[in-house]
């Protein structure tokens, strides 16, 4: 294999390693985290509905309702939230490996990199051992932004070239905003119209 394709998949194990280890870390947040928030604004609010009117509303009531379901959800994964945060360490220790081969492979002036190719097959099937499969709902939103906002993946962008609308912010998230927003305004044209 030739030095430029080694990079490209270097980058390519990278990408998927450093997205893995985003989205474990993404389900253990949404596991740590949420339930204390969904209980901190339900009891806020519920207590700020007795003094106004507006936060009393059947509106605002089922969608708290809603949100204490939620909670039951994502306690289901709370039993082995510790092993999500393990498994992303080490996904994320893998992922630096990668990087530091990365560097190796692009600064070498060998023509033999049988070694590094080696390497590589190390890592990735100790990726492909380490990965949680069970993640939960939404984690792929969140990890998008931990590992395209948060994280230094310039090295990676040199080979794989990633683009706003394609790579960083994902199609399901982009096709939510839409639904949300046509129904918005469908809602806003019923009301107008004396439909609703």
């Amino acid at each position: 294999m030739n030095k430029e394709d080694l990079l490209k998949q270097i980058a390519d194990a990278a990408y998927n390693v450093g997205f893995g280890a985003k989205k474990h870390f993404a389900t253990y947040d949404m596991v740590e985290k949420a339930p204390g928030i969904v209980a901190f604004l339900s009891m806020g609010l519920g207590i700020f509905g007795l003094v106004i009117d507006i936060l009393s509303t059947k509106f605002l009531s089922a969608t708290f309702l809603v949100l204490g379901i939620a909670v039951f959800y994502i306690e289901r994964y709370n039993s082995n939230n510790g092993e999500y945060a393990k498994k992303g360490s080490v996904l994320t220790q893998l992922f630096n490996e990668l990087k530091t081969l990365y560097f190796r492979v692009k600064s070498s002036n060998s023509d033999d990199l049988s070694s590094e190719e080696g390497e590589l097959k190390r890592i990735l099937d100790s990726y492909y051992g380490i990965c949680i499969h069970k993640q939960i709902l939404f984690s792929d939103w969140y990890a998008h932004y931990k590992f395209f906002w948060q994280h230094q993946i310039d090295w990676i962008d040199e080979q794989k070239h990633f683009k706003l609308w394609r790579d960083k912010i994902p199609l399901s998230l982009t096709v939510f905003i839409s639904i949300l927003l046509a129904g918005g305004v469908a809602a806003i044209v019923c009301a107008c119209w004396g439909v609703i």
